[in-house]
């Protein structure tokens, strides 16, 4: 494991770059001037670029978003979403029919083929689950209470996360309800990051790929699970959790992980 400087150390090893987006390109509200300087490097460098986020929302409006960040539309022709790959499963009918939205209502994107199919969560015959309703942010236990007789339900996260930084303030993410539903002896289909099936959305076989991310769990985790190399920026998701180095070698060790290479922020 190396402590890495600069990305342009060690870029030329590598066809293929995986980058996260959120607490690595952007935190939310802004871009990481560093981060996109980085991915103007490697374009330059023909380098491939993947963008690959735990959003769940189609890959549309993840693009429209980093737009609205003002990311260059050049960069923006490989991005892959958690939520799109959970949209394609949906629209084909993989878990019945009739499903309830857990989530706000900004998700709703994700289902826009198939809302007629939308239903009490009584009727359903599975879960979507997007995120947190808008007026229950911050309480898990009333998702305990909401999902404890409905475990003989599937229900499908569109983002692994457990939580995200808009800016300085932590939000709880899908992930997070997730983990209470198997808690309650339910069972869970994940879409994203670490899972291995996303993944052959973003490279083939014989390319020599880097994957770059901010959380352990599922950008770290998930490049293990592929056994390709990664890159892991300890200023994100974790940045509260790593002052020294002998505090990021425990949480490697927590999370059983390991990373190639480890930087404050993307640098080029």
């Amino acid at each position: 494991m190396k402590d890495l400087n600069h990305l342009s150390e060690i870029f030329h090893f590598y066809d293929t770059f995986i980058i996260d987006l959120w607490g690595v390109i952007h935190n939310g509200i802004a871009l990481n001037s560093k981060a996109v300087e980085v991915v103007e490097n490697l374009s330059k460098n023909s380098k491939k670029i993947v963008f690959l986020s735990n959003a769940p929302r189609p890959r549309s409006k993840v693009v429209e978003f980093l737009k609205k960040l003002r990311m260059n539309d050049k960069f923006l022709s490989h991005v892959i979403t958690s939520g799109e790959a959970a949209m394609y499963a949906i629209n084909e009918n993989k878990f019945g029919k009739k499903f309830y939205h857990l989530g706000p209502p900004r998700d709703q994107s994700l289902f826009q083929k198939v809302v007629k199919n939308k239903v009490a969560l009584d009727k359903c015959d599975f879960i979507v689950c997007t995120g947190l309703f808008d007026d229950h942010e911050d309480d898990l236990n009333y998702y305990k209470e909401l999902l404890k007789d409905h475990t003989s339900k599937k229900l499908i996260c569109t983002n692994p996360d457990l939580i995200v930084h808009r800016g300085n303030v932590e939000e709880l993410c899908a992930g997070s309800i997730a983990k209470i539903f198997e808690a309650l002896g339910g069972e869970v289909i994940y879409y994203g990051k670490p899972y291995t099936e996303i993944y052959k959305m973003c490279f083939n076989k014989g390319e020599k790929v880097l994957a770059i991310g901010d959380n352990l769990r599922t950008d770290i985790k998930g490049a293990n699970n592929l056994n390709i190399d990664s890159l892991f920026i300890y200023n994100g998701i974790h940045k509260n959790e790593i002052k020294t180095k002998e505090e990021l070698l425990t949480l490697l060790k927590k999370h059983d992980v390991k990373t190639n290479f480890f930087q404050k922020e993307l640098e080029w």
